[in-house]
């Protein structure tokens, strides 16, 4: 069985880490390859693509350099999701691609070389980057339903340990799922395993007309996963916990 790899361009990467420290997204004028303007949202290629058959796009989400999910006001973030999952489905849609990937990075072990506020778009011209990915990779335990939007921990999760589903079918519940995912963005900043999480990455797909974002909180990566491919979860008993916690954080949120 083939394996699935992307072919990295080491040149580009390299040239990468010699760039200013100054922030290329805060200078607004300086950006080129733009695609599409909404707001204060920016839609443009990568000007430093690292993957060879692929078509790399950036989405800056917002001017404010320090934003994030979790200090967006909700209306915001709202917009930036559904913006950001219809560029997506462009590209999707397009018939160019094998397969296109949306994701984000946010904080110093997330995988990311620049801090300000954006997500990124793969659209991969000869790989399926859901090739290992599984059913069961976002089922479990329910840990929260509101209007035809379910999150849930994952049972058999894809690196461990906790890993969050936010399902949902139509558009309509858009606006439910993005107030789940930032409540969940900020329990994992805030209160997740003694509030000693400072990154963490969402991944977008979409499978048999379900949107599913999963919110993965990052740590240096585990010895058994990279050596082995084994994922880790945590007892259930702990599980029990992290939903206690999880559910008194957000009904505090909404009481505040």
């Amino acid at each position: 069985m083939s394996k699935n790899i992307l072919t990295f361009v080491a040149s580009t990467g390299i040239q990468k880490t010699k760039l200013s420290r100054e922030c290329p997204f805060c200078s607004i004028d300086h950006l080129s390859d733009v695609i599409d303007i909404h707001g204060e949202m920016i839609l443009l290629k990568n000007k430093y693509p690292t993957l060879e058959k692929a078509s790399q796009l950036v989405l800056i989400e917002s001017k404010k350099h320090d934003g994030d999910i979790s200090n967006y006001e909700i209306n915001e973030w709202e917009h930036i999701l559904k913006y950001a999952i219809c560029s997506w489905e462009g590209l999707l849609n397009s018939g160019e691609f094998k397969s296109v990937l949306l994701y984000k990075n946010f904080g110093p072990e997330s995988g990311g070389s620049q801090t300000h506020p954006h997500m990124q778009i793969i659209g991969l011209k000869n790989t399926n980057g859901y090739k290992n990915i599984r059913g069961d990779d976002f089922g479990g335990s329910i840990l929260y339903q509101e209007a035809g939007v379910i999150a849930n921990i994952s049972t058999y999760p894809i690196m461990g340990f906790f890993e969050t589903n936010i399902i949902w079918n139509t558009q309509q519940a858009m606006p439910v799922a993005a107030r789940i995912i930032q409540e969940t963005v900020k329990f994992v900043l805030n209160k997740y395993y003694k509030g000693l999480c400072n990154s963490y990455n969402l991944f977008f797909y979409k499978i048999d007309n379900q949107y599913i974002c999963k919110v993965v909180p990052r740590f240096v990566a585990s010895p058994y996963f990279v050596g082995y491919r084994i994922g880790q979860k945590f007892d259930d008993d702990y599980v029990r916990h992290i939903k206690n916690e999880f559910l008194k954080f957000i009904s505090n949120l909404q009481e505040a």
